[in-house]
């Protein structure tokens, strides 16, 4: 291993570093001390050793036999925001809802982004989005750091922006996002945000251990069963008619709140929940032929 500034770890445990708590150990944890530190040592890593950014943990399963890499963990150094008219800069981990509240403060609209768990380099690479907004509605450039440890910029093209996915290569690391959002009231984008809130919290159980959606809005479907190209059926809908509201495998279970969260109820493996998903995806293909995709992801090999 190359020796960095900053922090270095060998066979980190992973669970108390996800929103789900499951997780075996990474080969190597590093979380470095600021971008010149993270981009010399890709430079000097091994090509040959993977690399994977884990961000905040918020939309991911670590599976029980953990991940044969070195996981890069950004935090101080990574997280600020700054806002310049009507763009917003961010580090790639600051939290999605702190960068929506200095937004509106500042009068920028990216309200949408008050409700989405994890930080902005997640929200970047997954095309996080609620609402009916998206982040690439928003999107102006990203840095990042490349496999072989160059800093360069990437435009909307470069990363492809689709439902939920981008073309981000594999081993890079986004490390700040720039923004651009309508002009709007600071008083009004807070209540809205506020309105927000109110209702995420009556619709989702936002109290329990989850990691957000845990299934895509199927594509190519309307609700009302016609074929389209949008994504306008739930997921939670085709999950409450296949019967799986409140489904169980172990201590994983299907929140009763809300069916498209899986929630661990407390001593869950990852395998209980990984397990409970793909029962859920079975039930459904059974009931209404749709294939739901995961929107949580599953990195890591399974318990030995």
């Amino acid at each position: 291993m190359p020796t960095p500034r900053g922090k270095l770890t060998p066979q980190r445990p992973l669970a108390d570093l996800t929103w789900l708590r499951v997780g075996g150990p990474a080969d190597w944890l590093f979380q470095p001390a600021d971008e010149a530190d993270l981009a010399d040592f890709l430079c000097a890593l091994d090509p040959d050793i993977k690399v994977f950014p884990i961000g905040v943990g918020s939309n991911l399963i670590v599976r029980d036999g953990g991940l044969r890499a070195v996981v890069i963990r950004l935090g101080r150094g990574f997280n600020g925001i700054e806002v310049e008219g009507a763009r917003v800069t961010a580090g790639a981990a600051a939290l999605d809802a702190h960068v929506a509240k200095r937004a509106a403060e500042a009068g920028v609209d990216l309200t949408f982004l008050r409700t989405i768990p994890g930080a902005i380099g997640g929200a970047v690479r997954m095309n996080a989005g609620c609402y009916g907004s998206y982040t690439a509605d928003v999107f102006v450039s990203a840095r990042v750091v490349t496999r072989e440890g160059e800093i360069v910029t990437l435009s909307a093209d470069d990363l492809n922006f689709r439902y939920r996915q981008t073309d981000l290569p594999e081993g890079w690391v986004l490390i700040s996002a720039t923004l651009q959002g309508p002009e709007g009231d600071p008083e009004t984008l807070a209540a809205l945000m506020q309105a927000q809130l109110k209702k995420r919290d009556e619709t989702q159980p936002t109290k329990d251990r989850t990691a957000g959606s845990t299934f895509r809005n199927p594509a190519g479907f309307s609700s009302t069963g016609d074929v389209t190209d949008t994504h306008e059926l739930k997921a939670w809908k085709v999950i409450d008619d296949a019967g799986m509201r409140g489904a169980r495998r172990g201590a994983a279970q299907m929140s009763p709140k809300h069916p498209n969260f899986l929630v661990n109820t407390g001593g869950a493996t990852a395998a209980d929940l990984e397990g409970l998903g793909e029962d859920v995806r079975k039930k459904v293909f059974q009931t209404s032929a749709i294939e739901l995709e995961w929107e949580i992801m599953r990195v890591g090999e399974p318990a030995p």
